[in-house]
């Protein structure tokens, strides 16, 4: 399971004037708060009115992502980099409000593949009409919603516009969002192969993205495990991979441009560059001790070659002058040994760059 800090807006639909929907969000999200904290889960209230969404007015399909106006730009944003959503809901008659069906009209690709729960209020349903209404057209979005709910009835639980603390309604609610973290995390792999940026890697499943700070926890894990040979071959532990914290993997992640491959989720390898004047500086080129044999590092090495800048005159590398598994790898495509450049315990390898 991914260990990165999940985003969840919370979407409160009514814009009607007295509307109870942000007391009953205002009520979520205090209730939510500490045990969010404790799943590393970012609570962003919204409410729907705030963003000032006329009836769609797009001129393309959602579907084709050519938003005309800012207004659908801002909630493109909004929505996209949500991990999850909590929808506070009431219902008219037998219905979801159509500021909630007007908000997921706008968008397409931003919703796909992510959990949603619902918290819905009402008198003799408690709003749950509304809620069959919803999942009929988010399942439609590719949105996934949530069997656990939280459903109100005005009369038991409301009190001068306030939600009456209560444990019940307090249980549902951690329930709800201990459902939504789990789901999310399960469908992580499926929202990445949707973003802009990522592209199809060469395993059946698999697919690459450039990685990022928020990608150190699995960079870390990679780096352990895939140096332990390093070190053992060249008889040493004097090997900056197998140390290096998760802090300090963050600070390179924000200044090399680094490829990761992943399938399921997981990072199965990696490598990085950048440029130094006219040198294309590679490094860090690995792949989990269970998948070599694959081709995938040669895979990922011509891969971080094609993206040199186009000023750089020849690729540099270098690897443990007792890795002839690494060496022979380089060899083979074209790179020559560059003693001068090596540093003690390293061989250093130079190739050029048409």
């Amino acid at each position: 399971m991914s260990t990165k800090t999940l985003r969840v807006l919370v979407l409160v639909c009514s814009n009607r004037p007295g509307a109870l929907g942000p007391a009953v969000g205002e009520w979520l999200v205090g209730t939510l708060a500490p045990r969010a904290a404790e799943l590393g889960v970012e609570l962003v209230p919204l409410a729907l009115g705030d963003l000032d969404l006329p009836f769609l007015d797009e001129e393309e399909h959602p579907a084709a992502g050519a938003y005309r106006n800012e207004h659908t730009r801002r909630w493109s944003a909004i929505a996209d980099a949500a991990d999850g959503f909590l929808v506070v809901t009431p219902e008219y008659n037998h219905g979801m409000p159509a500021t909630l069906k007007n908000a997921l009209d706008y968008l397409h690709r931003e919703w796909a593949w992510k959990p949603i729960g619902f918290v819905s209020y009402g008198n003799t349903s408690a709003g749950t009409r509304a809620v069959q209404h919803a999942k009929q057209v988010v399942t439609t979005l590719r949105l996934v919603p949530l069997a656990a709910t939280v459903a109100i009835r005005l009369g038991d639980a409301v009190e001068a516009g306030q939600v009456r603390p209560a444990t019940a309604l307090a249980g549902a609610a951690h329930g709800m969002l201990d459902e939504l973290v789990r789901v999310a995390h399960a469908l992580r792999p499926l929202r990445e192969r949707e973003r802009p940026g990522t592209l199809p890697g060469p395993l059946a499943g698999s697919y690459v993205r450039p990685l990022t700070p928020d990608d150190a926890a699995e960079v870390t894990v990679l780096q352990r495990c895939c140096w332990v040979d390093e070190a053992l071959a060249n008889d040493t532990l004097a090997v900056p991979a197998l140390h290096e914290s998760p802090q300090q993997i963050r600070d390179w992640l924000a200044t090399w441009h680094t490829t990761g491959l992943w399938r399921d989720g997981r990072l199965l390898g990696m490598a990085r560059a950048r440029r130094t004047g006219p040198d294309w500086h590679l490094g860090r080129l690995c792949v989990a001790p269970d998948q070599r044999g694959r081709g995938l590092g040669r895979w990922l090495l011509r891969a971080a070659e094609a993206a040199a800048d186009p000023a750089c005159s020849r690729a540099v590398l270098s690897t443990g002058a007792r890795s002839t598994r690494n060496i022979a790898l380089y060899e083979s495509e074209g790179y020559r040994a560059a003693p001068h450049l090596g540093r003690d315990g390293t061989a250093c390898l130079t190739k050029p760059l048409s």
